[in-house]
């Protein structure tokens, strides 16, 4: 376990991780918010490139605006720009994708098949990381894919276009995982600074062909202005989350996202999984906990019990 890590859990381990859980549900919750907005907003007609950048510019102001006051220059210190120019460009076409995703699937569905991405990242690891698939991963890995195969059933109800959506965004964000990976030297906020800067800068870049916006009413104009202001206070709560607990310990807890997606599609659309559906969304959480609890077990044992 990286030392930094290790201190969190010594210091004070059932405040700090309690707190550390807590950051992250709210994130969770409002990054669900964020989806079921999105959704929405593109029910009115709102072109998807448009939102996306009326999401990360409003990011890139708001964190700009909190940030740059305590850090100065040092805010924009990275060890490697190109690796965060790199990730701002997989963040657009995973925020692309997952927009589409949206416009077709119910919003349980489509963050459930997005959840196909960790399972591709412990699969890719070796090759792309460096990282060995250990034998414990292998049990959650295999009862997410069972999941997400009952999720996607034929005669599950979901349109093949939306299927084949879920899963091209699933593998970019697999992607952008790995790309974050590679600039984890930076300091979080600094990568959601660059972020939302480049990614403002490549949308702004195709806003004359984005063609014309719909006529909205102000409350319409304000849902879709809000995306920004979610979008970024979703990510800082999750900055935060990291910051007080150990990445190990948390990530089971980011499969919930599912439960808390599910209940914004219920309020917002009255859109809900049937029986079948709930099963396999189940059992991807399942996997998902499963791994990364084992994961954290693995991490506080001793080095000479990590090869498992």
């Amino acid at each position: 376990m990286p030392p930094n890590e290790r201190g969190v859990l010594n210091k004070a381990p059932t405040l700090k991780v309690g707190a550390g859980v807590a950051f992250l549900l709210a994130g969770l919750s409002v990054l669900s918010v964020l989806d079921a907005t999105s959704k929405k907003v593109i029910s009115f007609g709102m072109p998807i490139l448009f939102i996306v950048w009326l999401r990360y510019f409003g990011h890139f102001v708001l964190v700009l605006g909190l940030a740059l006051p305590s850090r100065g220059r040092s805010l924009f210190a990275t060890h490697s720009l190109q690796r965060q120019v790199m990730r701002a460009l997989v963040v657009s076409v995973s925020s692309v994708s997952f927009f589409s995703v949206l416009k077709v699937l119910p919003l349980a569905e489509a963050t459930a098949l997005n959840f196909l991405a960790p399972v591709l990242v412990l699969l890719a690891s070796p090759w792309l990381l460096g990282e060995p698939l250990r034998k414990r991963h292998v049990f959650g890995v295999a009862l997410g894919l069972s999941g997400l195969l009952i999720v996607i059933r034929p005669g599950g109800g979901l349109p093949l276009i939306g299927v084949l959506l879920g899963l091209g965004s699933a593998v970019v964000f697999a992607l952008l995982q790995i790309t974050t990976r590679r600039v984890a030297a930076d300091d979080a906020v600094t990568t959601n600074v660059y972020t939302g800067l480049f990614w403002t800068v490549f949308l702004s870049c195709t806003l004359p062909w984005v063609g014309s916006l719909p006529q909205l009413e102000p409350l319409q104009w304000a849902l879709a202005v809000s995306t920004g202001v979610s979008g970024a206070l979703g990510h800082w709560l999750q900055i935060r989350a990291y910051r007080v607990a150990p990445a190990s310990f948390l990530s089971p807890f980011v499969y919930l996202q599912i439960c808390t997606a599910t209940a914004m599609g219920w309020l917002c659309f009255g859109q809900h999984p049937d029986g079948v559906t709930a099963i396999g969304m189940a059992f991807v959480i399942g996997g998902g906990v499963l791994t990364g609890w084992l994961e954290y077990r693995a991490r506080r044992a001793p080095a000479d019990a990590r090869g498992v």
